[in-house]
């Protein structure tokens, strides 16, 4: 049988109904990886057990798993095989997933391009001259790419919502807190939210409800509910939601292709039955200059244990930390750490931290308020679609930059969800186009809502999104 099109919930309704086992789609996923991988680099280990059982996921690179080796896509861990199993990893595996490898990344979790590893750049499947996103790349490539059905990956500041809408699958990260971040190799530990990459809506919310919840062992992770309701995913209309439309996400920097697309699936919702609302975000551009304070001293304090002498690759002079850094660790990583090391100095902590914690409570309430009027807020997720491989590398403030609307909603903590609602074609090949996602915000833990607006809109775009495939298929 030809998997790559089924979904999760698909593939296990056929295992039930005895028409095929776990263990022939594994084996159809693994010979899909081993013809498929060597072009995307979308996986650093693959788990060739052909003795496990459960349905297959991939897992990025940063969830620690008891004997797997697992590196954050860094030189510093390349040898380090964990003790230890994340919460999530473990969650999963006790509801019967198994990990089928371990997906490439930007290393340490730096990075909004998939070209930041330490192994090799990851390939966009829609076009493998461009970049997948970032930075859970491997996971978005090969779920995109039919190499998997779903995978797990971490978003800090849009590390699962960018390169979900970049490769034309849905992801979600959930409310801060719901996820564990026990057994995830940390970047910064006030943003970092493990979370999901699928075919579709509701498999992300069957992962949602298998990994999510309190974990003892987080002391950052949530008591509340994370059951869904069954019921929405019988819903065909929108009627009675209102959609919140911030002026301030279709600014100018916005590609016009792109805006397109989500203004059509604006109107889309409005002849669903949703009641769009017009509002203001008003903080939303000084997003990106607090995130890239406060992720970068947040970064700084996670990477002091990488000297070489705790934990990480020793160089030939072992107790020179400077020398470990820079033989091990990426310039990426390395410029992140130096940024939050100065605004965290006792000269500048005044100056730059403390009024971006600031700057984050600003943002965090005009969320607040703007979920008192409205259910939900709809917004394109990337100013363009992807971009070329090496482009934007040289110049840092360009990736930043893709990162502008997908921040917020990581300072405020709240959940997003990305769906695939058309196509553009990029300002530098008009002969092709590629894919756009809009994204999908809710107020604080309120995953439920956001999954229903999700559902419905995904069955309403359906046809238009599902007749169109990646090069690599």
């Amino acid at each position: 049988m030809d998997f790559k099109n089924y979904t999760l919930k698909e593939l296990d309704t056929l295992v039930k109904e005895g028409k095929t086992t776990h263990a022939e789609i594994r084996k159809y996923f693994l010979e899909r990886i081993g013809e498929y991988d060597g072009e995307l680099k979308a996986f650093n280990l693959v788990e060739t057990d052909p003795e496990a059982t459960g349905l297959p996921l991939a897992v990025k690179d940063i969830f620690c798993e008891v004997g797997v080796r697992t590196t954050a896509a860094s030189k510093m861990l390349e040898n380090f095989v964990p003790p230890y199993e994340s919460t999530v990893t473990e969650r999963m595996k006790q509801a019967g997933f198994q990990s089928i490898g371990k997906t490439n990344m930007d290393e340490f979790a730096m990075g909004g391009s998939g070209e930041n590893s330490a192994f090799a750049d990851t390939r966009n499947p829609w076009d493998t001259t461009r970049v997948p996103g970032g930075s859970s790349s491997g996971s978005a490539a090969a779920v995109a790419a039919g190499l998997i059905p779903a995978a797990l990956g971490t978003d800090t500041g849009g590390s699962i919502r960018q390169p979900a809408s970049l490769c034309g699958i849905v992801g979600f990260k959930p409310s801060y807190g719901r996820n564990s971040r026990s057994g995830v190799i940390a970047m910064a530990s006030s943003l970092d939210c493990p979370g999901y990459f699928t075919k579709n809506v509701e498999d992300a919310a069957w992962l949602y409800e298998t990994t999510a919840g309190h974990d003892p062992k987080d002391a950052t992770s949530l008591e509340a509910s994370t059951k869904i309701d069954e019921s929405i995913w019988k819903k065909q209309d929108l009627k009675g939601i209102k959609i919140g439309v911030p002026k301030e996400y279709f600014a100018e920097g916005i590609d016009a292709g792109v805006k397109k697309e989500i203004e059509n699936t604006i109107e889309l919702a409005r002849s669903l039955g949703a009641e769009i609302v017009d509002i203001s975000l008003p903080h939303t551009s000084l997003g990106i200059s607090a995130y890239y304070i406060i992720c970068p001293a947040e970064v700084a304090s996670n990477m002091a244990r990488y000297d070489g002498i705790r934990f990480g690759e020793k160089a030939d002079c072992p107790h020179d930390i400077s020398e470990n850094r820079g033989e091990f660790i990426g310039d990426e990583v390395q410029r992140r750490s130096l940024v939050g090391s100065y605004v965290l100095s006792s000269g500048f902590y005044d100056a730059y931290y403390k009024k971006a914690s600031a700057v984050r409570e600003l943002i965090r309430e005009d969320f607040r308020e703007a979920f008192e009027t409205v259910d939900v807020i709809l917004t394109p997720t990337v100013p363009n679609v992807a971009w070329k491989i090496g482009e934007k590398s040289d110049d840092p403030m360009a990736l930043y930059i893709e990162d502008a609307l997908t921040v917020p909603a990581s300072l405020a903590g709240i959940p997003g969800l990305v769906i695939p609602v058309g196509f553009s074609a990029p300002s530098d090949d008009e002969s092709q186009e590629l894919p756009v996602g809009a994204q999908i915000l809710g107020p604080n833990l309120g995953e439920e809502k956001v999954f229903e607006v999700g559902n419905v809109l995904e069955k309403a775009l359906k046809e238009k999104i599902q007749k169109r495939h990646p090069k690599v298929w």
